[in-house]
């Protein structure tokens, strides 16, 4: 059934305030009933207590959810494209690209990703020094009818192990022999920002996924995490050692676990043994791609249950996502062929990324593992927010918090497989997706 929605002559504290009743709220590991207060002036959740108890503060319009699950805004922290949009090409004419970004996230919100880093996979610096001015973080603007926010971009490469390059073109690969030089060169000293102690402007990039075993990398590692970068560790020959001293030095993530990686072997269990719980050495964040392509579903169980605070899933999406099955044209020349939402480079069996929705990794989620939903929600709110230095912002339904909500249905069929589905997408307190 539809969510009823009411007006109430009210006096409210700022104007345009919304009351979400009868809904089941997503808070740490729980459903919980109870209400929900945003600002679509402010673009915040409000604190509720502060607000209705010192202030009188009545609804402008209240939404009844029948029971519906109110999740904050989902988070992508690895998406290469969609719907026909890449990040990492960059037409002849530059406002071309500005409009594929802003068709991209009206389209993106629709699946219930508010914010994510858009991701620019190896490339020669020419395209970085070209795409990331328009990546940045979109936050400030506060422009909730633009769609889906940029948390700033995620340059997955050129910095990789050549033998463990996936689908990149071995021909844009660089080995870092110059340690952070090298990054500023590739990246562009603009778009790495300042160490904030220096109080100058934010970095454009986000994160960063290299080789650290490769050339200078390691050594590059501390003056990453310094400008508020996070470093992945990803498309690497990294032993457990060299896995552990990139994590002392700072690095924090790791991308996409499994996939373009040493396996895990019994006497070195390489980037995947970092998982394990260590005094000496942190254990980092990790993304996992939940397609039933990358990874088995019981390696995906394996993951979750050696480090359920880091487990963050992602989906590596492509620019197919939302386009029919046939071989389409990718970067540096080569092509990429979609049958369903399988992705694989043309006349190989090499997985060229995923055209999945992050919904459909949370759902596979739930069913391979008997998680509970918060459990798999968490894993695409709160976890990624934290990992990227903003649970204050973003990945919560606590008051101060920026008011995204993914409003969901849930339901089970008689062999108790789950389905969640998106009924509404909310962004900064105002309605930008309904299903009705």
């Amino acid at each position: 059934m539809p969510s009823l929605v009411t007006e109430t002559g009210s006096k409210s504290l700022d104007g345009g305030i919304i009351k979400f009743t009868n809904c089941r709220l997503v808070k740490d590991d729980r459903l919980v009933e109870e209400d929900l207060w945003v600002s679509s002036l402010t673009g915040r959740i409000l604190h509720q207590q502060e607000a209705f108890y010192e202030y009188g503060v009545s609804p402008d319009q209240v939404v009844d959810l029948q029971g519906k699950i109110i999740s904050p805004g989902f988070i992508d922290v690895q998406l290469n494209g969609a719907f026909g949009v890449d990040f990492s090409v960059v037409p002849e004419n530059i406002a071309d690209y500005a409009k594929g970004l802003a068709y991209l996230n009206k389209n993106l919100i629709r699946t219930g990703v508010t914010a994510y880093l858009p991701t620019l996979t190896s490339q020669r610096r020419e395209v970085y020094h070209q795409a990331l001015p328009y990546l940045g973080p979109t936050g400030g603007r506060r422009a909730a009818q633009e769609g889906s926010e940029s948390l700033g971009a995620h340059c997955e490469g050129p910095f990789l192990s050549p033998t463990k390059r996936g689908i990149h073109s071995i021909d844009v690969l660089r080995s870092g022999d110059n340690g952070f030089q090298d990054f500023v060169e590739c990246y562009g000293e603009k778009n790495l920002g300042v160490s904030p102690h220096s109080h100058g402007p934010k970095a454009t990039v986000k994160m960063i996924t290299a080789a650290p075993e490769m050339g200078g990398i390691m050594n590059a590692i501390p003056e990453v995490a310094s400008r508020d970068i996070v470093f992945s560790i990803g498309h690497s020959e990294s032993t457990y050692e060299e896995a552990s001293e990139a994590a002392k030095a700072g690095a924090t993530m790791v991308t996409h676990l499994f996939n373009a990686m040493r396996p895990l072997h019994h006497r070195n269990p390489g980037i995947f043994g970092l998982l394990g719980t260590s005094q000496q050495t942190p254990s980092p964040y990790f993304g996992v791609i939940a397609d039933g392509i990358h990874l088995h579903p019981t390696s995906v169980k394996i993951a979750y249950s050696s480090h359920p605070d880091g487990f963050i899933l992602v989906t590596d999406a492509m620019s197919l996502v939302g386009l029919p099955d046939g071989v389409y044209e990718w970067t540096n020349g080569e092509r990429i062929e979609k049958k369903g939402p399988l992705l694989t480079l043309e006349g190989s069996d090499k997985i060229a990324g995923s055209s999945t929705t992050l919904l459909e990794c949370v759902t596979n989620f739930l069913n391979w593992t008997g998680a509970s939903i918060p459990q798999a929600l968490k894993a695409i709110t709160a976890t990624p927010a934290k990992m990227l230095g903003l649970e204050r912002s973003k990945g919560t339904l606590r008051g101060g918090a920026d008011a995204d909500l993914v409003i969901l249905d849930e339901s089970r069929d008689d062999s108790g497989h789950a389905t969640l589905s998106i009924d509404q997408v909310w962004k900064f307190g105002h309605c930008v997706y309904s299903q009705n």
